[in-house]
């Protein structure tokens, strides 16, 4: 069978590559102007000295760790109990993890908005009390596709049965197992499950927009309204932020693979 010729492989990446440059110049030529004056760092200067975007990327962080320690705290004993005794439920298991997909955002955030002014209780009073109880919950519920995916594939990636089997003939309880066998198996997947969420969070803005939370991306829209200059060098930075995070993804995946490599030999 013939090859394709590689010059449309050099031509695809080409045209990749300005559909996603040429749009993240323009932003950063645009974040960088400063009226008659030419360019400077203006707009990157006032998001370090802006005390209400400090404190929205502060409650987003905080929402994003207590989300991804929920999540992996669920799912990681869940995806790994249902492929080691009950592997029938794995396409049930995926099916629910998909809802969240399915069902708009909006839904959820106008039951929840309907409560917020109906249920007027102590629990429900605490639960809206915050941004970090209030919007972790579902937080967590949409993070649920993501997180499944990258478990799944990591757990598929290896022995699982052997592993177990393995640990448990020399004594090793079941948390033990979880904790000193798998988990550093599927670090990768691990790491890449909360990074996924982290993206979720400090992108999703139309549930805390409902519910009248100031988070970072709810802060990022309303600079946008007084200053677009602020807004647009508030999206790069988060952009340069995500790639940060997920070159210290590979890198730490990376290193947690050979160094298991090592120990093995």
């Amino acid at each position: 069978m013939r090859r394709p010729p590689r010059v449309w492989r050099w031509a695809i990446f080409a045209l990749a590559a300005v559909y996603f440059l040429v749009p993240l110049g323009a932003a950063a030529e645009f974040s960088l102007r400063q009226g008659e004056s030419g360019y400077g760092a203006a707009n990157y200067l006032e998001i370090a000295r802006d005390p209400a975007l400090r404190d929205a990327l502060t409650s987003s962080l905080r929402i994003a760790f207590a989300t991804i320690v929920i999540t992996l705290a669920l799912m990681v004993p869940t995806v790994v109990y249902v492929r080691l005794r009950l592997p029938r439920l794995g396409l049930l298991l995926e099916g629910v993890t998909v809802l969240p997909i399915v069902i708009p955002p909006v839904v959820m955030a106008a039951g929840m908005a309907f409560m917020q002014a109906n249920f007027t209780d102590a629990t429900s009073q605490w639960l809206f009390s915050s941004p970090l109880t209030a919007l972790t919950p579902f937080y967590v519920i949409l993070a649920l596709p993501f997180t499944y995916r990258s478990l799944d594939a990591g757990l598929r990636a290896i022995d699982l049965q052997t592993l177990v089997e393995a640990a448990r003939n020399l004594g090793a309880g079941w948390w033990t197992v979880l904790g000193r066998v798998i988990l550093p198996n599927i670090r990768t997947a691990v790491l890449g499950a909360a990074f996924l969420t982290l993206a979720l969070v400090l992108g999703e803005v139309v549930i805390a927009r409902i519910l009248l939370y100031v988070t970072f991306p709810v802060q990022v829209v309303e600079t946008g309204q007084t200053s677009a200059g602020v807004s647009v060098a508030l999206s790069l930075a988060s952009l340069v932020l995500t790639w940060v995070l997920l070159l210290v993804l590979s890198f730490a995946g990376g290193r947690g693979r050979r160094r298991l490599v090592g120990g093995i030999a």
